[in-house]
C-alpha cells in the first residue's frame, strides 16, 4: 500500500481545508455533506455521542454559532492507498486553556471524499 500519495494526499488536505472553514463559520450545509450521509457515520464530541448521518445533522443544525474560531495548533494528515485518509489536529479554542484534540476518518466514494467517523475531546494543558 502507498502511503501520502502526493495527489491523493493534495485532495484530502483540500477537504479538509473546507471542512474547517465550513466548521469556524458554521457554514451547516457544507458540515453536512462532508459527512458520509450514512447511519454508519459517527462522531463523538465533547459532549454527545452521535450516530448516523441524521444525528449529526441534529447536533449541526441546533448547534450555537458562538465561539466556533480556534487555532489550530498541529496537524496531521495521512493517506493510506488512493481512498482512505485520518486527519488529526490538536487546537486551541479563544478565551480557553483546555487544548482540543480532534481525528477523523475519511474514505473517497463516488461523490468525493467524506468523513466517516470523527472524536473530539478537550484536555487540561500538557505540562511543560
Amino acid at each position: 500500500m502507498d502511503i501520502d500519495i502526493p495527489a491523493v494526499k493534495a485532495e484530502v488536505e483540500a477537504a479538509f481545508a473546507r471542512y474547517e472553514v465550513a466548521l469556524t463559520t458554521n457554514d451547516v450545509p457544507v458540515l453536512d455533506a462532508l459527512f458520509w450521509d450514512s447511519p454508519s457515520t459517527v462522531r463523538f464530541g465533547g459532549a454527545e455521542n452521535l450516530f448516523g448521518a441524521d444525528e449529526i445533522a441534529a447536533f449541526r443544525a441546533s448547534r450555537s454559532p458562538a465561539g466556533l474560531q480556534r487555532a489550530v495548533l498541529r496537524t496531521s494528515i495521512t493517506t493510506y492507498g488512493r481512498d482512505f485518509a485520518t486527519t488529526s489536529i490538536t487546537f486551541q479554542r479563544v478565551g480557553s486553556d483546555k487544548v482540543g484534540r480532534q481525528q477523523q476518518s475519511w474514505v473517497r466514494f463516488a461523490d468525493g471524499w467524506r468523513v466517516v467517523a470523527a472524536h473530539v475531546s478537550l484536555i487540561d494543558p500538557p505540562a511543560a
